[in-house]
């Protein structure tokens, strides 16, 4: 039986590799552009354009409705990708974001194109711009984008009579890439229309990825005709001043303390394709706070990382096909081996990186990852100093897939005294366009455990557009404990099954699609105990303005092997429960005025009833420089042992002087730890690579009596200056 399955797994990635080769396309030297949004040099009266859009959404594989030209060209330095976006309607072009790194992505229209520089099909890097300036740029592995790899480029928007322009430099010392004068590539493009809810491709993709169809190198065109500079060891160096001055509250007295430190990031290029990146005295004071959450489960929160240096690469470190830059978004309770937040933070306080270092690339088919953190001590949060370290080599295999492996170590686990070793093997196996297989295995080691300390996972996959199945059996010891990875919940044995349904109606003018969704999940620890049966059903109406609205019925069956303090005066016994709520959501799609998530649920909950309502995700765009995203959600719990009410209310207010420069405030309420906190932020990038950032932090006590009390407050401005060779 296993010979069977073998031949067919090797049978469907023939069949795969064996699919029709993507289009050519030819960069076009020229001696320089100036990017300034106006196409009056030679190049653009001179070379015909590349064009042939066609449609993924709505009308898949038509020609897209709106023309769409671009030109690729290089010079000695840059390379260039300039966007001359012909549009019938002008004035209904949406563009509410100039930030870097904004909401361009779900919310304006956009250009975008992507470079796989090693033309390996599966990595490339993305760069996105919107007509005022808004802009973004990530890395991509195949079926994963990582947004936060800010690379030095320049760009320039302009208007003509009929729509829109964008021009582009990206410099090659930006990119890494094969050795070698002569360079292919692969590329694709794509552009939205948000009046018209229209996604177009220069290579078209699957349906069913909508816009991050992008992110699918394997079917990028062919790019030809690039003559690269030879690749030269770049050299970066990045220091850094910052000066704080910080007020903590005593029980009856203030005390501020002023404090100023420096510190430096250096990136240098061993090899045109490996990476090396050394840091000393780390700090990273002006990331943005994390956005509160309320936990009605026994299981710890997931926070994503924020932090600049962990993550570029962040995607080099993924293992198992488990995402550490979307945990939680989907349906499974599979650890994360590396996860960064980690290091530098414990007990909900920062703590100091000493130092580090990281070396992240590519040789031949292989892709390497190698870091070294030292935290110091810190008495406040209880923290001893701490090395950490990952390793991580992943191997190329067919043509979409890999097999790797990855080890992790933690020289202090929390409060426990000795080292922390994780270590695994895993494998990821794409086939034809929608079939995606995820395994591993994986085991930790610690002082004193010398059983129940593995996990392993076997996960399929399919994302079609009209069907969809993921399959998935999960299994984490009772002692299974990454030291530097994130742990939901251990000593488990979880089967999977999701089936998708979503048909789109012929000729409807305001239904796109419909999905008919169900899941169900079991669960048991290492002794055949069922602790958790989960049952979902779901019925959404997906319409052509992008507006989704939703109904969905769950079920659970848990048991509370200990006592569970689910609130600060409520109390759950042991013992099992059964409940059930329907949910009613209704999603105004971004690129409106005014959008958001609303969403109410009514049902049983424990040994009571539950009662909830949230608004998320909310955005009111007042104009393209000054925009409000209000979040609130409330919970309304009724227990036998006793009832509460929870209030999360925020808001994010943004306004973006340039697109190089904006403030943010993020002010927020929690009823259930009882604080009002804001997070004041300024960034201004005053040249390519190096910024200013000054920043209030301010938490207030609301139980306090001189409501509300001071908690603590911090002012902070910091410089850092690139210096690139």
């Amino acid at each position: 039986m296993p010979r069977i399955a073998l031949f067919l797994l090797c049978a469907v990635a023939l069949a795969s590799d064996a699919a029709a080769q993507p289009p050519t396309i030819r960069a076009v030297r020229v001696d320089a552009l100036t990017i300034d949004g106006r196409l009056d040099e030679a190049l653009y009266r001179e070379v015909e354009p590349i064009s042939g859009f066609v449609q993924v959404e709505p009308n898949e594989g038509e020609p897209a409705t709106e023309k769409t030209e671009i030109w690729v060209a290089f010079d000695r330095e840059n390379f260039y990708v300039t966007f001359r976006n012909w549009e019938s309607r002008p004035d209904r072009v949406v563009a509410k974001d100039m930030r870097r790194d904004g909401s361009i992505w779900q919310s304006d229209d956009i250009v975008a194109f992507l470079m796989d520089t090693f033309h390996d099909r599966r990595n490339g890097v993305q760069f996105t711009i919107n007509s005022i300036g808004g802009r973004s740029d990530g890395q991509t592995t195949e079926y994963q984008y990582m947004r936060d790899w800010n690379a030095i480029w320049d760009f320039a928007t302009g208007r003509f009579e009929g729509g829109w322009i964008v021009e582009t430099a990206v410099p090659f010392k930006s990119l890494r890439y094969r050795p070698g004068e002569d360079q292919v590539w692969g590329f694709n493009a794509f552009r939205t229309n948000r009046w018209k809810n229209e996604l177009s491709f220069l290579t078209p993709v699957p349906k069913a990825r909508g816009q991050s169809g992008i992110q699918v190198t394997s079917m990028a065109a062919q790019l030809v005709g690039i003559a690269a500079p030879a690749g030269s060891k770049n050299l970066e160096i990045k220091p850094y001043a910052i000066s704080t001055a910080t007020t903590q509250a005593a029980a009856s007295s203030r005390s501020t303390d002023l404090d100023g430190d420096f510190g430096i990031d250096v990136k240098y290029g061993v090899t045109q394709n490996l990476t090396a990146d050394v840091t000393y005295n780390t700090d990273f004071a002006q990331v943005e706070a994390d956005e509160q959450q309320v936990n009605l489960t026994r299981f710890s929160l997931f926070f994503p990382e924020k932090r600049e240096f962990f993550l570029e690469n962040q995607g080099t470190f993924q293992f198992g096909g488990v995402s550490a830059n979307n945990f939680g978004g989907g349906a499974s309770d599979a650890p994360i081996l590396f996860y960064s937040r980690r290091i530098g933070l414990e007990n909900g306080r920062a703590v100091p990186i000493e130092a580090g270092g990281r070396l992240t690339g590519r040789v031949g088919r292989y892709t390497l990852g190698v870091l070294n953190i030292q935290s110091g001590a810190d008495a406040t949060a209880r923290a001893r100093a701490t090395n950490f370290s990952v390793v991580r080599l992943k191997r190329d295999i067919l043509r979409r897939s890999s097999i790797g492996l990855m080890a992790t170590g933690r020289s202090a686990a929390d409060s426990r005294s000795g080292d922390n070793l994780a270590y695994g093997l895993d494998g990821t196996f794409a086939f034809l366009d929608s079939l995606q297989i995820n395994t591993y295995w994986a085991r930790t080691q610690a002082p004193g455990v010398s059983r129940d300390d593995t996990s392993y996972r076997g996960q399929l996959d399919y994302n079609g557009d009209r069907y969809g199945v993921q399959l998935e059996h999960l299994a984490i010891g009772d002692r299974f404990d990454p030291g530097v990875g994130f742990l939901r919940r251990d000593d488990v044995r979880r089967s999977f099954a999701q089936f998708r349904f979503s048909p789109r109606p012929r000729a409807s003018r305001l239904v796109r699609r419909y999905v008919y969704q169900g899941s169900a999940a079991y669960l048991e620890n290492g002794s055949g105990l069922v602790e958790t049966r989960e049952r979902e059903a779901e019925f959404a109406v997906e319409f052509q303005n992008s507006d989704r609205f939703r109904v969905t019925y769950a079920g659970a069956y848990e048991f509370l092997p200990a006592p569970f303090r689910i609130a600060s005066h409520v109390t759950l016994p042991v013992g099992a429960y059964e409940y059930d709520n329907i949910a009613i959501g209704f999603t105004r799609a971004q690129h409106q005025p005014l959008s958001g998530q609303l969403t109410a649920e009514y049902g049983t909950f424990y040994n009571g009833h539950r009662t909830a309502f949230s608004a998320s995700r909310g955005r009111m765009a007042i104009s393209a420089r000054l925009s409000l995203d209000p979040t609130y959600s409330l919970n309304r719990v009724d227990l036998a042992q006793g009832a509460f009410t929870t209030h999360l209310l925020g808001s994010r207010i943004t306004w973006s002087a340039t697109p190089m420069m904006f403030t943010s405030a993020l002010i927020q309420y929690n009823s259930s730890t009882q604080s009002l906190s804001a997070n004041v932020r300024l960034r201004w990038e005053y040249r390519p690579g190096s910024e200013l950032f000054v920043v209030f932090n301010e938490d207030r006590d609301t139980r306090a009596r001189r409501f509300p009390d001071l908690a603590n407050r911090a002012f902070i401005v910091k410089v850092n200056r690139l210096f690139r060779f």
